[in-house]
């Protein structure tokens, strides 16, 4: 059956994709015209303050903005501050933000909005809420300086100001009134180089040039239709047809990836997730009489051939991942246990962890045929070592909901990871993050005092020689036990026509890109 099911993939597979470069070299950009862009799936809003998921990200990033940017290298560039200075004890931030800025409305910008968005997101925002726990106070002296003070020091506090984790939003708007329910929140008004016109639900999504955009003569373009097109097949004969113009990451089922970027007139890159860093595991019920047994979660490891996913079914697109940090993130190493490909291994752990054929729950992520595949792969695996393993098949709410209610035993994922283990890594190991209900979080019910403490210790320890050592050690601990299975370092490629041009300049790619891309007409 494996064999089968290899050859089937191997028939629709190419080798790997070689990445070329979009940027325009020495070329004076050029003013006008619209980029059509897929956005799969639509959001379920433009208010991202209140949703955050990958699509309302990709649209909003370039309707609101944050204090900061980050390039390719998560070095911390201007945004809605201009300048920024950091206290010798790395207590105290402060920030000068950039005058004469406009809300889309036509209303000035102030200090004010930054300090109304911080205790805003503190409430909506689960991820800034969890970034800003080492705040003490945030002031404004004056109307273009705020100040923050922490606690204690915070290691990576300067990567938390980015537009997806930090947006500002209008307080002139917002003020007194129930943030969820503000009717401005199906017409979102942001400082971005980009102004909301209308959404076209099951259609499309369109904004337009923002005429008053702080930064001198930019954006270059007049607009962007965000297409939404719920077939995969249909999206790529979009990008065939010219209808689009963009397939940002995870447009299109990534077996169509190599055929697709081989068209004429076609580049392709992977730059644009640094910051997110996308990793793959499988969460593993640790709650699970089977799964509860470190030897089994050990087993599963050494049963699952991930490097036939990352050739075969992902097509080179990615990096066989070992352990919970992904490599380009700081304060990686791969000075931890090995978990080849070794099915002999597996049913060795399997027999010594008393396993004795009880059936196992596995529920691939219903984002595609791409995960399809991989769970279907992941599942001949498991049963090629003894498991009994049955596949669950839901919709992508089923899925939330079961796994928010820790009702599964395997199941598919992939979380971004913010550049720093204190943002993105620690979230889904401490014990403090087990909280029913909520995704994206300790979902696999792991707990380890070590663990909690090292994180801990390892999001305020200074030097980063200190924080280095710290994060080495709990990587070690964590690969060790295997609270979830790691699989790939996702890569997602962004493909266009080179016509587009300086889509990509920051570690966000897409998020914010829109305000430098322009059209070689």
């Amino acid at each position: 059956m494996l064999k089968k099911f290899v050859l089937a993939l191997a028939l629709t597979s190419v080798s790997p994709l070689v990445f070329t470069s979009t940027m325009a070299l020495a070329q004076e950009p050029k003013m006008g015209g619209t980029i059509n862009a897929v956005i799969q799936p639509e959001p379920p809003g433009l208010m991202l303050a209140l949703v955050q998921n990958g699509p309302t990200q990709m649209v909003s990033g370039n309707i609101y903005e944050g204090l900061l940017r980050y390039s390719k290298t998560l070095e911390p560039q201007p945004g809605l501050a201009e300048s920024w200075t950091i206290s010798p004890d790395a207590k105290t931030y402060t920030f000068k933000l950039k005058q004469g800025v406009t809300w889309h409305d036509g209303k000035p910008f102030t200090a004010a909005d930054v300090l109304f968005s911080i205790e805003t997101l503190k409430v909506t925002h689960a991820r800034a809420r969890n970034n800003l726990v080492q705040l003490d106070k945030v002031e404004a002296p004056d109307d273009y300086t705020v100040v923050f003070t922490l606690k204690q020091p915070f290691g990576p506090f300067i990567g938390i100001f980015e537009v997806g984790s930090m947006p500002i939003i209008p307080k002139h708007i917002y003020e007194g009134s129930d943030v969820k329910t503000n009717p401005a929140n199906n017409t979102p008004i942001g400082t971005g180089p980009f102004m909301f016109k209308e959404w076209k639900k099951g259609s499309f999504i369109q904004l337009v040039k923002n005429p008053n955009y702080h930064v001198k003569g930019k954006p270059y373009i007049d607009g962007i239709y965000w297409q939404i097109i719920p077939d995969a097949a249909a999206r790529s004969v979009a990008y065939e047809t010219g209808k689009v113009d963009v397939l940002p990451g995870g447009s299109i089922e990534n077996f169509d990836v190599p055929r697709v970027s081989k068209l004429p007139n076609t580049c392709v890159t992977g730059d644009g997730w640094e910051f997110f860093s996308p990793m793959a595991w499988m969460w593993l019920n640790n709650r699970t009489p089977v799964l509860a047994n470190k030897k089994v979660r050990q087993a599963i490891m050494y049963a699952v051939d991930r490097e036939f996913a990352k050739d075969v079914i992902w097509n080179g697109l990615g990096k066989v991942a070992t352990g919970p940090s992904s490599s380009a993130i700081k304060f990686y190493t791969d000075n931890v246990p090995k978990y080849p490909y070794d099915p002999a291994k597996a049913k060795a752990l399997l027999k010594e962890a008393g396993y004795k054929g009880e059936k196992v729950r596995l529920m691939p992520l219903p984002y595609g045929e791409t995960w399809s595949r991989w769970g279907e792969a992941v599942k001949q695996n498991l049963v090629d070592v003894g498991m009994n393993i049955e596949t669950i098949a839901t919709d992508v709410p089923g899925s939330n909901q079961k796994n928010s209610e820790w009702d599964y035993d395997i199941s598919f994922t992939y979380l971004y990871q913010y550049g720093d283990p204190a943002l993105g890594v620690g979230r889904n190991y401490v014990t403090s993050a087990i909280a029913k209900g909520q995704l994206f979080n300790n979902l696999e019910g792991y707990s380890n005092p070590e663990v909690d403490k090292l994180f801990e210790e390892g999001a305020v320890a200074t030097p980063d020689s200190k924080r280095k050592e710290i994060y080495e050690k709990v990587q070690k601990i964590l690969v060790e036990d295997v609270p979830v299975a790691w699989q790939l370092e996702l890569q997602f490629p962004t493909i266009m026509n080179c016509k587009i041009k300086n889509l990509i300049t920051t570690g966000i790619g897409v998020n914010d890109g829109f305000r430098d891309a322009w059209i070689d007409k």
